[in-house]
C-alpha cells in the first residue's frame, strides 16, 4: 500500500509542468477539451508506468539486495536530472488529429520523464511492481487530466519552473542519503 500512495503523490507532483503534461494542454486547446484526447492520455500514463514498473522490479529482482539500492538511488538521481532539464515550450504548427499519433508521441515522453523513474525506483525498491505501477497510473493520469482542463494558458501562469527545480533538488539529495547509506552501510 505504501508503494501505491507513493507512487501516486509522486507521480502527480513530478508531472506537473512536465512535457506530456503541457503537450495535453496545447492539444485540447488547439483540439478542444475532447474527451478521446483525455483518454488516449491516461491510457499512456497507465501503459508507461506498467512498463516502468515491471522494468524497476525485473531489475532488481536480479541484484543484491545493496546494489538493488543503488538502483533505486540512480533511478531517483536520474529522476531529479530530468526536473532539472528545461522543458521547452513550443507551439504545434498544425495540430494532428491522430489518436495514434498524439498517443505514440506522449508514450514516448511519459517513458524518460522524471514520473516513470520514480515509479521505476519504488519498483525495484519495494518489490511489488503492481501497486507503484496503479499509483504512478493514476498520478500520471491526474495530471494529464489537469492539463487538459486547464489548458497551455492557464499553466503558463503557474510557478511550475520553480516547484520542478525543488523536486529536482529533493530528488538528487534523496538519491544521494541513499546511496551514500548503502554504500557505506556495514551490513
Amino acid at each position: 500500500m505504501d508503494s501505491f500512495l507513493i507512487a501516486l503523490l509522486l507521480v502527480f507532483a513530478l508531472s506537473l509542468g512536465g512535457r506530456d503534461q503541457l503537450l495535453v494542454a496545447q492539444w485540447s486547446d488547439a483540439l478542444g477539451r475532447s474527451v478521446p484526447l483525455l483518454v488516449v492520455g491516461a491510457a499512456c500514463a497507465g501503459a508507461s508506468a506498467a512498463l516502468m514498473a515491471w522494468l524497476g522490479e525485473g531489475f532488481a529482482a536480479r541484484l543484491a539486495p545493496r546494489a538493488g539500492q543503488m538502483l533505486v538511488a540512480f533511478a531517483l538521481a536520474l529522476a531529479g536530472l530530468e526536473l532539472a532539464w528545461p522543458v521547452k515550450r513550443k507551439e504545434p504548427r498544425e495540430p494532428t488529429r491522430s489518436l495514434g499519433a498524439i498517443a505514440i508521441v506522449l508514450a514516448a515522453r511519459q517513458v524518460v520523464d522524471a514520473g516513470r523513474f520514480a515509479v521505476f525506483a519504488l519498483a525495484a525498491w519495494a518489490h511489488l511492481p503492481a501497486t507503484a505501477a496503479l499509483g504512478g497510473a493514476i498520478g500520471g493520469a491526474g495530471a494529464i487530466a489537469l492539463g487538459w482542463s486547464a489548458g497551455a494558458a492557464v499553466l503558463a501562469r503557474w510557478p511550475l519552473l520553480l516547484l520542478r527545480r525543488i523536486l529536482a533538488a529533493g530528488l538528487i539529495i534523496a538519491a544521494l542519503f541513499i546511496g551514500l547509506t548503502t554504500r557505506y552501510a556495514a551490513y
